[in-house]
């Protein structure tokens, strides 16, 4: 089921729509203000967003900026205004449809229904043979050797992504530092296990929310690290 955000300071717009594209079989989320639906939007799965321009908090410009930056699904902004000024201003920022207010509920189910299928096409098929670890908020596409950290795209040295990859891999098995050194260097350690606690440090500074108290990787006491799940 595709998922759906709603970003609509107008609560009963908001609502009406989310009624009609639950009927189409839409998982359907609102939000009313926008900095809490820029919030939403960058750290949780949606597969399209309906975004106003004119929103408390952010404006529905800046969100479609920030979002168009670190993700590619589909954005419909709405907007009571007619200018064409707006129009060419949001699809500017990377929004793929503009609709005028007011407009009827089954015509945004139409449009959302078309731009969905047509982003399918477009990525599903190269998606679908990507290579992926979630847990939690961590996501690791092994194919394209990208990590995001609650939507958000993080950047990985070679080795550190191979020594994250490797651990997510193997939730909840202990492995040495020089077991790890092993693995991910593919030689003996001979004294520069210091290595492995390096790149530990740093993929905890990028995956974890308080990297003194890791929700991942976590460090076992005279043993080495486990990966969490």
């Amino acid at each position: 089921m595709s998922k759906i955000l709603i970003i609509e300071d107008e609560e009963a717009i908001a609502e009406l729509e989310k009624d009609y594209l639950e009927l189409s079989e839409f998982e359907v989320t609102i939000e009313n203000d926008g900095t809490a639906g820029l919030s939403k939007a960058l750290k949780e799965d949606f597969d399209l967003i309906v975004l106003d321009i004119m929103l408390p908090g952010t404006d529905g410009f800046e969100i479609c900026r920030e979002v168009r930056q670190i993700k590619k699904i589909p954005i419909i902004m709405v907007s009571a205004k007619k200018e064409d000024i707006d129009k060419i201003r949001g699809l500017g920022l990377g929004a793929d449809d503009y609709m005028t207010k007011p407009f009827s509920p089954s015509e945004l189910v139409a449009r959302v229904k078309a731009h969905l299928a047509s982003y399918k096409r477009l990525v599903g098929d190269d998606e679908s043979r990507n290579q992926w670890i979630e847990i939690r908020g961590l996501k690791i596409d092994k194919t394209a050797r990208r990590v995001f950290v609650d939507g958000i795209e993080k950047d990985f040295t070679t080795k550190e992504f191979d020594l994250l990859t490797f651990l997510a891999e193997h939730p909840n098995h202990v492995y040495s530092k020089e077991e790890l050194f092993k693995a991910i260097w593919q030689m003996d350690s001979v004294g520069d296990i210091a290595t492995v606690t390096v790149h530990i440090k740093k993929i905890r500074e990028k995956i974890e929310a308080d990297s003194a108290h890791p929700q991942y990787i976590e460090t076992v006491w005279g043993a080495g690290y486990r990966f969490k799940v």
